[in-house]
């Protein structure tokens, strides 16, 4: 099975820009302020703080999923969708045998979502992988979930 959460990018480029309007139209309000309000410097930071805070969380959030289990191999993909295509400094990829599946664990937050996987090692040591699918939508998700629980089920029917 093969998904992934291409078409939100739009949508987050759209929130990038809405943010961006924000400073823009803070900062002429912020001159508007300056006689009015008792300090204005502070105004201007603690709403600075939120502007960046809320660019800083978009940011942390924002990421490509994709989830391929095709074959003898699943893959899992996991990158940055701004400026992913030039620069890959946030992709996490992981490339793994259908029977070293050990288990997974989808974690919901408050304001985002983790896949968990273990995988087995070819040492033997099992190792943990994080993927961020705060943006996949619930129906694939549960086609992920579904997926997995199938390779464990077979990993535990051939064991």
């Amino acid at each position: 099975m093969r998904t992934d959460n291409g078409k939100v990018r739009g949508f987050i480029i759209s929130v990038y820009f809405v943010i961006i309007i924000f400073a823009i139209i803070w900062v002429t309000v912020f001159n508007a302020f300056k006689e009015v309000a008792n300090n204005p410097l502070a105004v201007f930071g603690i709403v600075t703080a939120l502007l960046l805070a809320l660019f800083i969380g978009v940011h942390a959030i924002a990421r490509y999923f994709e989830y391929d289990s095709d074959g003898v191999k699943v893959v899992i993909v996991n990158r940055g969708l701004l400026l992913a295509d030039r620069f890959n400094y946030r992709e996490r990829k992981i490339e793994f045998y259908k029977k070293n599946l050990v288990g997974y664990k989808f974690n919901n937050y408050v304001f985002s979502k983790i896949l968990r996987i273990v995988i087995r090692r070819s040492d033997g040591n099992v190792s943990k992988h994080r993927f961020n699918v705060t943006l996949v939508t619930k129906r694939k998700r549960k086609y992920v979930r579904q997926s997995l629980s199938k390779i464990l089920k077979e990993n535990k029917k051939n064991t």
